[in-house]
């Protein structure tokens, strides 16, 4: 592990705990690597483990993780774990939202609407001119571009790969299905873009996913909600999302509203070439009678 943190320097609060987990993951072990990822992932379980659970559950031994533990100026693993409950009551999101569903006053479409336009202009007073144009140039230019989001985010990942597809060539969206995730980080090569879609609780397999993509040497763009998100290390050109809703389901809009804004400039990049594959499409789709068409049509 890299070097002890002094006790006077240990975290103080599971945020502080991020952001050093983040500074260090380079220079950790990989079986503090892995320990490293647990706790960034799923702090909410790490919280009621015991030594031995957090052991098994990444596959080090018990001494492994309080040197783990130790190493970061905590008190043991009694430190690491006080500071993962102490993450659990300050985001008890589920029931804080549940909370406000049952609570509501008025009109939830309205509230709805509103939270929304806020949430997409949020993230896009976020997003500086530098990392718009180097995610954009990534996406029209490298070799092949592979995208991949887990349960909530896979809508905003099939569209984002849907798109890109229909403007250029050699887009795939990696799913891993069937237990074939090894196979589809295998195609990626040095030059590529890879694109990284989480949101708390975040997708254990887009995170390694994301830190195999850079360690390939491809393009990391990630697109997730805080700092503190495990994708944040990965990504060359990082989005920060806003995803607040008023009711117990996280918003999707601005993540949706951002692929297709990022869709558009590769378009508007691309010119010529893109608006060739448009047509291109356009043909194909023709031929095989694709959409329903009324009669005289």
């Amino acid at each position: 592990m890299a070097k002890k943190v002094a006790a006077a320097d240990a975290p103080a609060t599971f945020e502080a705990l991020l952001v050093l987990l983040h500074a260090r993951m380079e220079a950790l072990s990989p079986s503090h690597k892995r320990i490293a990822e647990r706790v960034m992932v799923d702090p909410e379980s790490v919280a009621f483990m015991t030594v031995s659970d957090l052991a098994a559950a990444v596959e080090v031994n018990e001494a492994t993780v309080v040197r783990f533990a130790s190493g970061l100026g905590l008190k043991g693993f009694p430190g690491l774990v006080a500071l993962c409950r102490e993450r659990l009551r300050e985001q008890a999101q589920l029931l804080r939202r549940f909370e406000n569903l049952e609570n509501l006053d008025g009109d939830l479409r309205a509230s709805a609407v509103a939270m929304d336009q806020t949430n997409v202009a949020r993230t896009f007073a976020q997003i500086s001119d530098s990392t718009w144009e180097s995610a954009v140039r990534a996406l029209a230019s490298a070799p092949r571009v592979h995208v991949m989001g887990q349960r909530k985010t896979f809508a905003p990942a099939y569209l984002l790969g849907y798109l890109l597809g229909m403007l250029r060539e050699e887009v795939s969206v990696v799913t891993g299905s069937f237990g074939g995730l090894t196979d589809d980080i295998r195609h990626i090569r040095e030059g590529d873009c890879f694109v990284a879609v989480s949101i708390h609780r975040y997708s254990m397999e887009t995170v390694r996913s994301a830190q195999s993509a850079r360690e390939r040497g491809a393009h990391v763009i990630t697109l997730t909600d805080n700092p503190s998100s495990p994708l944040a290390v990965s990504g060359h050109d990082v989005f920060y999302l806003e995803a607040a809703s008023p009711s117990v389901l996280r918003s999707m809009t601005a993540f949706t509203v951002l692929v297709q804004a990022l869709a558009a400039s590769v378009a508007q990049q691309m010119g010529r070439s893109a608006r060739e594959s448009l047509l291109e499409e356009e043909g194909l789709l023709s031929s095989f009678e694709t959409y329903y068409a009324a009669d005289g049509e």
